[in-house]
């Protein structure tokens, strides 16, 4: 890696590894507590695969994966896309997608700022 690894970049893999996380804990709990709900055990089981990938994407991030930031850019584009799209099929929901919208920006513009590039640059 050409340096140490930016602020920024440490900020979004703190955020997806904690993200990874609950889902993972959300999941178990789904497991244990709610076994009579219909397609629970399902959903919980995705819950638990999806955390998995994303506390490893976080992995990758503090490595300095640019696999990583690929992934990570292309749900930060969709959060935000569908975002947009909240703000004008949903207008009673227009300040939950204008915040999410804000945090995919701001998490792109933190994954490629100058010392970010240099840091996934090697």
């Amino acid at each position: 890696m050409a340096g140490s690894r930016p602020g920024g970049v440490t900020l979004v893999a703190v955020l997806a590894w904690i993200s990874g996380a609950l889902q993972i804990l959300g999941g178990i709990l789904v497991l244990v507590l709610h076994t009579d709900v219909p397609g629970g055990t399902t959903a919980a089981w995705v819950s638990i695969i999806i955390g998995v990938i994303t506390i490893l994407v976080s992995l990758g991030l503090f490595r300095g994966s640019n696999v990583a930031r690929v992934i990570v850019t292309i749900v930060f584009v969709l959060n935000l896309a569908a975002a947009i799209w909240v703000m004008v099929a949903v207008p009673a929901q227009l300040w939950s997608a204008v915040i999410g919208g804000l945090a995919a920006l701001i998490g792109l513009i933190l994954l490629y700022s100058a010392r970010a590039n240099e840091f996934f640059r090697a």
